[in-house]
């Protein structure tokens, strides 16, 4: 009875239930802990150890799929969008520097540098870090380290959530009292949100003209819009071959695939939001994430509990720098180090928890619907954007980075 069908079937109600609980939760519980959990109990009961590689989602899942994704990121990022919340982006990237200075300097010799380089991405970004330092690791022989890097990914919420929360709370506070002091004005609506990708969305493509025009909607359908992915992952993965001479190393094949699906989109050769133009995002996030978690397989129950101390250190230890470095800039540009905290933040946990814990914050700091208004003026476009920067952009060029240091 047990085959391949039956496999992706199995595979597919461990994700569902992740996804449930998640919702169920208001994503205070991250679907990905639940299906990892939920994954790594069947695997040491009933699940076959072979479930996902019997289900054939890895070859697609741990190959194009990957390079599809991250493509399809550089096109639907708004640099136009990114410029008016510069300030943002300079806190998040200073605590993202500040995370991974201060585990790199201190944890090496506590933790083992493996497991420093193995679950630093991940602890800045979301899927493609974690995916990233996964393979990095297995292609290097350290079993441990690989799932040290997707344990990092299933757990970094919890620590984002609550830290968030305060600070939210907190600067919420001061800016409320400052409204009904009459010390701050509601300048304008808050921006709706790209429910998939995670980015504010004003609702109406960026116009401009291209240099390559788009081709006729019946000439551009699914396969063609994958068919340009394709074309550009598969640059991205020759120049991921190259050396650079001036640092003498390799930049990953991903850190090429987002910069180089943000230019051929602004020159017109790769749609805007592309995978989802093909409707095609759902099937790619879930070989994607099966492949993830496929590196439990190997996982017993004592070498999860080797790598629980190491990771609450790497976590609290990268909280730390994160915290002092956006202190640091939010003081030389001018702006609230609390609010620069939560944003940055973001890295662990991305969207949609930050616009959840930003909206239920507001929500329950306003008293009338004007006071909810100007909260979420204040605070929600700069936590989705901090959420994009991290998550979405700044974890895969670390990521990238740290994949050639094992």
């Amino acid at each position: 009875m047990y085959n391949f069908a039956l496999a992706f079937v199995i595979c597919g109600v461990v994700y569902f239930i992740g996804e449930a609980v998640s919702n169920l939760t208001k994503a205070w519980i991250p679907s990905v802990f639940v299906t990892a959990a939920v994954l790594l109990v069947g695997f040491w009961t009933v699940i076959p150890t072979t479930v996902v590689s019997d289900s054939m989602l890895i070859p697609f899942g741990s190959t194009i799929g990957i390079y599809l994704l991250i493509t399809h990121m550089g096109t639907v990022i708004s640099i136009k969008q990114l410029l008016s919340q510069w300030k943002t982006i300079v806190v998040c990237l200073a605590g993202l520097a500040g995370m991974c200075a201060l585990c790199l300097v201190i944890l090496p010799g506590v933790i083992g540098r493996d497991l420093v380089v193995a679950g630093l991405p991940p602890l800045t970004g979301g899927i493609i870090a974690a995916t990233t330092m996964k393979t990095a690791a297995e292609a290097n022989g350290l079993t441990e380290a690989a799932i040290f890097a997707i344990a990092m990914y299933c757990v970094q919420g919890f620590a984002g959530y609550p830290l968030t929360a305060v600070c939210l709370q907190l600067e919420g506070k001061k800016l409320i009292k400052g409204y009904r002091a009459g010390e701050y004005k509601l300048e304008g609506a808050v921006s709706d949100v790209d429910a998939v990708n995670g980015k504010l969305n004003n609702g109406t493509a960026e116009e401009h003209k291209k240099l390559i025009p788009p081709l006729p909607a019946n000439w551009n359908g699914p396969v063609v819009i994958l068919l340009k992915l394709g074309i550009v992952s598969w640059l991205a993965t020759q120049l991921g071959t190259i050396v650079i001479p001036v640092i003498n190393m390799k930049i990953s094949g991903a850190v090429y695939a987002l910069v180089l699906g943000v230019i051929f989109t602004s020159i017109g050769f790769l749609d805007e939001n592309a995978i989802n133009k093909a409707n095609s995002y759902g099937i790619i996030m879930f070989a994607l994430m099966m492949y993830v978690f496929d590196g439990l397989n190997g996982c017993t129950p004592e070498m999860l509990g080797n790598i629980i101390g190491p990771m609450i250190l790497l976590i609290v230890v990268g909280v730390i720098g994160m915290v002092i470095l956006c202190f640091i800039a939010a003081k030389i540009l001018k702006v609230s180090f609390l609010m620069a905290t939560a944003t940055a933040l973001t890295a662990l946990y991305g969207f949609p928890p930050n616009a959840i814990i930003t909206e239920a914050t507001c929500t329950a700091l306003a008293q009338t619907p004007e006071e909810k208004e100007f909260l979420m003026s204040k605070m929600f476009p700069p936590m989705i954007v901090g959420g994009f920067t991290t998550v979405t952009i700044t974890s895969v060029v670390i990521a990238g980075i740290f994949a050639e240091m094992f």
